[in-house]
């Protein structure tokens, strides 16, 4: 019993939940029309646990050095190496193992592929050792690790990615990674305890008025993307900005947890635990496949 659940503990060091956010790997075959024919699957497959391992490393490295900044949080204090389940020396050594296997993985799917995984490391350590206590530029980051996992899709999937990919993924992860700060700042207001250095940065004025400011960028984008002739001659159809419902459904759940329900805990468990987020995606997912890949019909063209 005892060997289950430190094993148990060690799965959740690895955070294999936010590995859903390395789905986005998959995201430029899909959006480019290519999810059912593309031949470079294998590749994708192997890409996506490479970049999954590069991941749980990166979030080892952040709760070994935040440890006991860790253990003031409600949530964060039960993290295993906040807690003590782990032992800081054994998290190292899972550190390093990730870090070899994400990368050897990574050269043998592709050269471009592991230069991208070489930079997201390089990326997060300095992120680690003091980045991420600079206001603005630690949510720069968080999405710019999003826009690198899109890159690393498209040289997977041998796949040219549009600029409006590139700006509607950065512009969503901005958008959470800035509800996520406003959650800090109210545990900041509600225990007097400071999360993070980066929040004496951060009011609920600023970020209040930026989640607002993101929201409508991003739809605006949504919709110019779905839109745009370039688009619509590439996927041989303009129905496109029928999904844009869906889009716009996501964000006014969100923003009504962030502003009513006062919860703007991590995006993914968000995604985990609210269903009207999961049916509305799941709802977008749909009707996306069914535009772009369905047989040609009058009625979906």
């Amino acid at each position: 019993m005892g060997e289950n659940l430190n094993m148990i503990n060690y799965i959740k060091l690895l955070r294999v939940k936010h590995w859903i956010k390395n789905l986005f790997i998959f995201l430029p075959m899909f959006f480019a029309g290519e999810f059912l024919g593309t031949q470079y699957w294998a590749r994708l497959i192997a890409g996506f646990f490479a970049f999954s391992f590069m991941a749980s490393a990166v979030y080892i490295l952040n709760d070994y050095r935040d440890i006991e900044n860790d253990r003031l949080h409600p949530e964060k204090s039960k993290r295993p190496l906040a807690s003590g389940k782990v032992k800081p020396h054994f998290a190292l050594v899972f550190f390093i193992v990730l870090i070899i296997t994400g990368l050897v993985t990574a050269w043998i799917c592709s050269t471009g592929f592991f230069l991208i995984c070489v930079f997201y490391l390089v990326l997060n350590v300095f992120y680690s050792f003091g980045l991420k206590s600079i206001a603005i530029l630690d949510v720069m980051i968080v999405a710019v690790g999003f826009n690198l996992r899109i890159k690393a899709g498209g040289i997977l999937g041998d796949i040219d990615l549009s600029s409006w990919i590139n700006v509607m993924v950065f512009l969503l992860a901005l958008f959470m990674a800035v509800g996520k700060r406003r959650d800090d700042i109210l545990i900041k207001e509600s225990s007097g305890l400071s999360m993070r250095k980066s929040l004496s940065g951060y009011n609920l004025a600023f970020l209040d008025t930026w989640i607002g400011v993101l929201s409508g960028i991003i739809i605006v984008s949504y919709l110019m993307y779905t839109m745009s002739p370039v688009v619509i001659t590439r996927l041989g159809t303009y129905r496109l900005y029928y999904t844009a419902i869906f889009v716009i459904a996501g964000l006014m759940r969100y923003m009504q947890l962030v502003f009513i329900a006062n919860d703007s805990s991590s995006p993914i468990k968000v995604i985990y635990k609210d269903r009207f987020i999961q049916v509305v995606l799941l709802l977008w997912i749909i009707s996306y496949f069914v535009i772009i890949y369905l047989p040609d019909d009058p009625i979906f063209r």
